[in-house]
C-alpha cells in the first residue's frame, strides 16, 4: 500500500494513501514493460483511516463498466482484471445497506501518482524523489535514462504533461467526466485512474459533474482540461529541488498546444475522419459549439456521422435527424463533409446497421445493477460488455488501445 499526499478539492491533504488496496504483483507485456496488478476492496490497510478497506460489489461493476466503455471509445485506461464477490455485507451511507462486498483487481502500468511526489517534497526528501524519477524512467521514458538528474527530471514531467493532456482531450471526445479530479486520482503514464463517481454526459453540458459534492463545478466536463493543467502544476511545484524551474514551466507551457492537438485527433478518430491540418480545430470548435448550444444526445451525433460523407445516408435516417437540417447545423454539415473519410468500410460491420449507439448514461448502470442486486442475475452486465466490444470492434480500436502512449 503507497503513502501518498493530494490536493483534495484544491485543498492539501497530507494523510492519505492507499485505503483500501495494495499493489501485489507485476507482470511484464511483450514489450518488455512492467504492468502492475493492484487491489481495491481488500480490506484495511496503514492509511484507512477510519474506513473498513471494503469496495461494494455495486462500485466493483461500475468500474467494469467505465473502463470497457472508455477503452471502446479509444481513451486510455487502466483495465479490469478481475471482481471477486467476498460474501461479506457492507453499510455504507450514500447507499441502500447492508450491501454486497467485493475486491477488484486492476491492471495499469502505473500506480505513481502525483501525490506521491508531493509526499516526499513535502518531507523535503529529494533523494528519494531522484530515486522514484530514476524508476520512472527505467519503466517508462527508457531513452531519459541515461540524463543527468535535471534534464531527465524536466524531460520526465514534460512527457507526464503531454500523456495527461491527451488523456484530458479524450476524456473530452468520449463525454466522460471523471468526477474527483484530485492530484492524488492522477498517475505518470496520463490513464484514467482511481474511478469514483465517474459518469457520461447525455448531453455536451459543460456544467454537467459526476460527483453529488462537487457543488462549486470544480470538476465539471468542460472544467476537466483546467483541473489536469493544474494537477501538473502542482507536481512541477514538487520537482524543483532536481529541475531547473524555468526547464519545468517550459515542460507545463507544453499542456494547451499538446491538448488541442490531442483534441483533434481525438474528435476526428470518433468521427472516423482523417486529419488534413491545423485548419481541422475548426469543425472541432464549430462541433462543440453545436452541441452545447442545442443540447443534442452526444453519442447519437457521432454514431450517425462516423466516416462523415459516406454515413450522410445513415444520418438521415437517424432519430434526431430533424436537428440536422436544421440551420445551426449547417456549418457543422458542411466542415464534416469536407473531411476525408477513414476506412469507410467499417460502415459494413453490423453496429452501424442499428439507429441508435451504445450508451453508458447513469440510468443504464442502475438498470444493469438492479437485477444483480435483487437475483443474482449478471445477464445485462454480460450483454451489455458484449455490446460495448462489438462497439468497439466497429470503431477500429482494440488492445492496442492499452499501450503506453508515445510522448
Amino acid at each position: 500500500a503507497l503513502r501518498y499526499h493530494g490536493h483534495q478539492f484544491r485543498t492539501y491533504n497530507p494523510d492519505i494513501g492507499d485505503g483500501r488496496g495494495f499493489l501485489f504483483a507485476q507482470l511484464r507485456d511483450d514489450q518488455g514493460r512492467l504492468l502492475d496488478l493492484g487491489t481495491k476492496g481488500s480490506g484495511q490497510t496503514p492509511y484507512s483511516r477510519f474506513g473498513d478497506g471494503r469496495l461494494t460489489l455495486k462500485g466493483g461493476v461500475r468500474e467494469i463498466l467505465a473502463t470497457e466503455m472508455l477503452e471502446a471509445l479509444g481513451v486510455y485506461t487502466s483495465k479490469t482484471f478481475s471482481l471477486i464477490e467476498t460474501g461479506e455485507a457492507l453499510y455504507r451511507n450514500d447507499e441502500p445497506s447492508p450491501t454486497r462486498s467485493a475486491v477488484l483487481v486492476r491492471l495499469s502500468h502505473s500506480h505513481v501518482r502525483f501525490g506521491v511526489f508531493q509526499r516526499l517534497a513535502y518531507e523535503r526528501n529529494a533523494e528519494a524523489a531522484s530515486a522514484l524519477i530514476d524508476y520512472c524512467v527505467r519503466q517508462f521514458d527508457r531513452d531519459l535514462d541515461n540524463l543527468p538528474t535535471p534534464e531527465k527530471t524536466a524531460h520526465f514531467f514534460e512527457r507526464v504533461v503531454r500523456r495527461t493532456a491527451r488523456l484530458a482531450a479524450q476524456w473530452m471526445a468520449a463525454g466522460f467526466v471523471h468526477g474527483v479530479l484530485n492530484t492524488d486520482n492522477m498517475n505518470v503514464t496520463g490513464e484514467s485512474f482511481d474511478y469514483g463517481p465517474w459518469r457520461f454526459a447525455p448531453v455536451a453540458d459543460p456544467a454537467f459533474t459526476a460527483a453529488y459534492f462537487d457543488e462549486t463545478g470544480l470538476y465539471s466536463y468542460a472544467r476537466q482540461p483546467e483541473a489536469a493543467a493544474w494537477n501538473l502544476s502542482r507536481l512541477g511545484g514538487c520537482l524543483t529541488s532536481l529541475a531547473d524551474t524555468d526547464a519545468l514551466n517550459e515542460g507545463l507551457a507544453a499542456f494547451s498546444p499538446a491538448y488541442e492537438d490531442a483534441m483533434g485527433d481525438a474528435i476526428f478518430r470518433r468521427l472516423g475522419l482523417k486529419r488534413a491540418g491545423e485548419d481541422d480545430m475548426g469543425l472541432v470548435a464549430a462541433l462543440f459549439e453545436w452541441l452545447a448550444e442545442t443540447r443534442a444526445p452526444f453519442e447519437q451525433v457521432f454514431f450517425d456521422w462516423f466516416c462523415g460523407s459516406a454515413s450522410q445516408a445513415r444520418a438521415q435516417k437517424s432519430p434526431i435527424s430533424t436537428r440536422y437540417a436544421e440551420p445551426s447545423f449547417a456549418r457543422v454539415k458542411g466542415l464534416i463533409l469536407a473531411a476525408e473519410p477513414e476506412r469507410p468500410e467499417r460502415l459494413s460491420q453490423a453496429y452501424f446497421a442499428r439507429r441508435e449507439p451504445t450508451t453508458m448514461l447513469i440510468d443504464e448502470v442502475e438498470a444493469i445493477w438492479a437485477p444483480i442486486a435483487e437475483s443474482d442475475d449478471w445477464s445485462k452486465l454480460n450483454a451489455k460488455i458484449e455490446d460495448i466490444r462489438q462497439m468497439r470492434e466497429a470503431f477500429g480500436f482494440d488492445a492496442s488501445t492499452f499501450r503506453l502512449p508515445a510522448a
